[in-house]
């Protein structure tokens, strides 16, 4: 990968995010990072310095999305690769789940994708390259109880990105999805030995995957070696679900 390329995150300072911007600013890339954190995203402006562009956004209000787009497109012109990966969790049993959840689940998990897309492509068709990877997860496929909101949200990505690749194929622009097991993270740490151990039961490997696990593929699918893969969904989960 050149490193003249642009390359656009959203939840670029939580676990997986922050080491898929480490990757790509190892490898000289320009990094647009969003981030709805004022204090974790100066803390990556310390750690990778001015000659990145850093935004505080919150991706669920879609209006203000919308117009903040709109100005970042007229900086950046240029962003070759899009990586969506912002992701929340507002966990509840349906018949208790309140429509708030459900709609900033789906605002911040989905609807930001469609709109964050939506106002790069045509820069990125008209110099007919790009890359766009969407994170999304292992219970897009295999449902989970309490997550409604946010199994819809990020099994609803799978079908939009595919449906997306179709429409950009010829204009040489790969659309994939990388759908992260469990990931050591802050929310893994919290868990005791008990509950880790169930899970662990689960994985055939045995053991949670590393952040850089993901970032790894992202990068890949990014990159001229990954040019005729389009329209697909990579599972990185240890074996905890094989399809």
């Amino acid at each position: 990968m050149s490193n003249t390329q642009k390359v656009f995150i959203t939840g670029s300072s939580g676990g997986i995010g922050s080491s898929i911007a480490k990757k790509f600013n190892e490898i000289g890339c320009n990094l647009i990072l969003i981030s709805s954190s004022k204090e974790k995203l100066s803390k990556m402006k310390n750690l990778y310095g001015e000659k990145h562009f850093y935004y505080h956004l919150n991706i669920s209000d879609l209006t203000n999305l919308t117009s903040k787009m709109e100005e970042i497109i007229d900086d950046h012109p240029d962003i070759s690769v899009i990586i969506n990966n912002a992701g929340l969790t507002s966990d509840s049993l349906l018949l208790r789940m309140k429509l708030e959840q459900w709609q900033e689940v789906i605002n911040t998990n989905l609807s930001s994708n469609f709109v964050i897309i939506k106002s790069i492509l045509p820069s990125m068709i008209k110099s007919k390259k790009g890359k766009i990877i969407g994170v999304s997860s292992v219970v897009a496929i295999s449902g989970n109880p309490g997550q409604a909101n946010y199994v819809s949200s990020k099994s609803g990505m799978i079908g939009f990105y595919k449906s997306l690749a179709h429409e950009v194929a010829s204009r040489n622009i790969n659309v994939n999805v990388v759908s992260p097991g469990f990931i050591v993270s802050p929310m893994t740490q919290k868990l005791n030995e008990i509950q880790k151990n169930k899970i662990l039961d689960n994985i055939p490997m045995k053991k949670f995957g590393e952040p850089a696990d993901v970032a790894n593929l992202v990068y890949f699918l990014t990159s001229n070696e990954a040019s005729y893969i389009t329209g697909q969904n990579f599972h990185v989960n240890g074996g905890m679900l094989m399809v």
